[in-house]
This record gives structure tokens, C-alpha cells and sequence, in this order.
């Protein structure tokens, strides 16, 4: 595993970390076994193989997730050397809220430091004045040690952080081939004043694995999108093809190399899910693999290439598609 050393923070962060919206949400249609068997034996494998960071949200399962993941680290050796994560989900963030949801948060974890507490979503009515009050407040009593955002725009992360009045973090956002936007100004950024980018959905909630095509489709409640259309599965293709190349050169898979081109860039750490302990051994695999710059490129120009229907012009399509299901 490889870790960010530059950030100055008081514990390591993983470059790959386990994200956790499966734990605990019906969405994802993991079940019961899954929430009481599978997600602890995931987490204490991610903790042997040096994964640190670990990301929830009370919005996950209605706080369910934040209870699973805290009791499966406490079972597993505590939280001493772990950055456990969470989120605040931003109804109403005015400073008190902010104050109540992260106590409320941190005893659903079983922790008495949240090591990194995030505002899920910027609020459009709720301005980040009296947000950062609430986590200023959290931090100086000691139940918060750093705090993010995520899904912020560039100009927004910096109007937050000058709210704060010290360093903010994180921004947590959707980053992955087919979701390039973070590396135009958000990457390069922290890069150059040591912040972080957390990337969501770094194998585009599965469409990178290379297991689906247009006659083998996901079926949970998420995945439920224009994405998943069969002709923008059909498009997708070159892409695939190009990760399954560049896999077969590092003896990898195909998600591997999807999460190798993310970690490509400086002070990103990225926090795929994990359905298995499988899963969860080959994310932190990725770690290990190095691209060529040139490898880089041919995957960042196969996946400029990849232009799916989405959005409104896609929507006629998608009902049609959900009604013949």
C-alpha cells in the first residue's frame, strides 16, 4: 500500500481507501448477510492490506453505515490507525446542526474523534459562513480533527476554507475515466497547496470492471441510469478494450488499471466499494500498480473518445428501457 506522507496530517492516508455506502443501504441490494457478515470481514481484510481510510456518511443507510463500519473496526483493533471518515448530510447546516449531527455521528461510530468530518453536499440557501462555524466548534473540542467538503466547485472548496479559517482538507468528488472534470483545476490545485481529492466512484460504480455489456446489465436500484442503456454500454466498448490491453501488460484487471489511472495524479486517494473480500484484495492491489505516462494518455484519449446519451436526450430511451425490463 501506498500512503500520502506530504499532508501533514496526524494519521496516514491510504491512496486506496474503502468506501462504504453499501454497508447498511438497501439500494444496493447486498442484503443482511452482506451488513452483518460480509462488510466485517471486508473491513478487517482492507486493515491487512494497509487500507487506512474508511468513508461513510449518516446518510448511508439512515446512519446504519456509520454503525456497521465503527463496530467492524472496533472488532477488528480499534481505530488508532485508521482515518475513519463521515459526513454531514447538509439539511439546514447552520452552525448548531452542524454541531449536533457530528456528536451524533461520532457516537454512531463509536469513536470520540471523527478524523475527518465532510459536508456531503454544498447547501444552495445555507452559506458556508455558519456551516464552518459548526465544524470549527467540533474541531476545537476535539470531535473532528479535519474537515472537508464534498461535490464543491473549485471556487467554493477556497470560500469554505476561508470560512473555516485554516486548511480544509478534503473535497470529495465523483473522479474516474469517464469522469475527468477534478483534473482541470481541483487536482492540480491541491497538488500544489497540499490538499486532498477524495474520488468517489473511481470505477464508475462498476462500469470499469469491464463485466457488464449490454446483455449483462446491473440490476440494484442504483445503478438504474442512462449509463447502463445498451447502446451507451455498446459505446463504451473502445474503452474497455483499451483497460483490458494496458491490464494484460501488468498482469492486472481491468478495474486495477481504471483505479491505477486515478492514482496517477498527486493527492488523490481513491475509495471504491467493496461487495467481497475479493473485491476488496484486488482494490488494494491497484496501489501497486505504475503506469506509464504514455499509458496514461492512451487511456485519458480512449476515454475522451467515449461520448454515452446521458441527460435529457437520453430520457425517452431510459423510460423505454425501464418499462421493457
Amino acid at each position: 500500500m501506498r500512503y500520502l506522507e506530504q499532508l501533514g496530517t496526524a494519521k496516514r492516508y491510504s491512496v486506496i481507501g474503502l468506501g462504504t455506502w453499501q454497508f447498511g443501504s438497501k439500494e444496493w441490494g447486498y442484503g443482511d448477510d452482506y451488513a452483518g457478515g460480509e462488510s466485517a470481514k471486508i473491513v478487517a481484510r482492507a486493515r491487512e492490506l494497509g487500507i487506512t481510510v474508511f468513508d461513510t456518511a449518516e446518510a448511508y443507510g439512515f446512519g446504519r453505515s456509520e454503525r456497521i463500519l465503527g463496530d467492524a473496526l472496533a472488532s477488528t483493533g480499534g481505530t488508532g490507525d485508521t482515518v475513519v471518515a463521515s459526513k454531514i448530510f447538509p439539511i439546514l447546516p447552520t452552525a448548531p446542526v452542524v454541531q449536533q449531527r457530528g456528536v451524533a455521528s461520532a457516537q454512531r461510530l463509536g469513536v470520540r474523534t471523527i478524523d475527518l468530518y465532510q459536508v456531503h453536499q454544498p447547501n444552495p440557501l445555507v452559506g458556508d459562513a455558519t456551516t464552518m462555524r459548526g465544524m470549527r466548534a467540533l474541531r476545537d473540542v476535539g470531535i473532528v480533527d479535519e474537515v472537508g467538503v464534498s461535490n464543491y466547485s473549485p471556487d467554493r472548496w477556497r470560500a469554505a476554507e476561508t470560512a473555516l479559517g485554516s486548511r480544509l482538507l478534503s473535497n470529495q468528488v465523483q473522479f474516474s475515466l469517464v469522469a475527468r472534470e477534478p483534473m482541470d483545476e481541483l487536482i492540480p490545485w491541491a497538488q500544489r497547496t497540499g490538499h486532498l481529492v477524495m474520488a468517489w466512484s473511481p470505477l464508475a460504480q462498476g462500469l470499469l470492471t469491464g463485466r457488464y455489456d449490454a446483455d449483462h446489465r446491473p440490476s440494484n436500484t442504483v445503478r438504474q441510469t442512462s449509463v447502463w442503456l445498451p447502446e451507451n454500454l455498446d459505446a463504451a466498448r473502445p474503452l474497455l478494450d483499451t483497460l483490458r490491453d494496458v491490464a494484460s501488460a501488468h498482469d492486472a484487471s481491468p478495474a486495477q488499471i481504471a483505479l491505477a489511472w486515478v492514482l496517477h495524479f498527486p493527492n488523490v486517494v481513491a475509495i471504491p466499494g467493496a461487495s467481497s473480500v475479493r473485491q476488496v484484495e484486488s482494490n488494494a492491489a491497484a496501489a501497486d500498480i505504475t503506469l506509464t505516462d504514455g499509458e496514461h494518455a492512451g487511456l485519458t484519449a480512449a476515454a475522451q473518445a467515449y461520448r454515452p446519451r446521458t441527460g435529457i436526450p437520453a430520457l425517452p430511451r431510459l423510460v423505454a428501457d425501464k418499462l421493457g425490463r
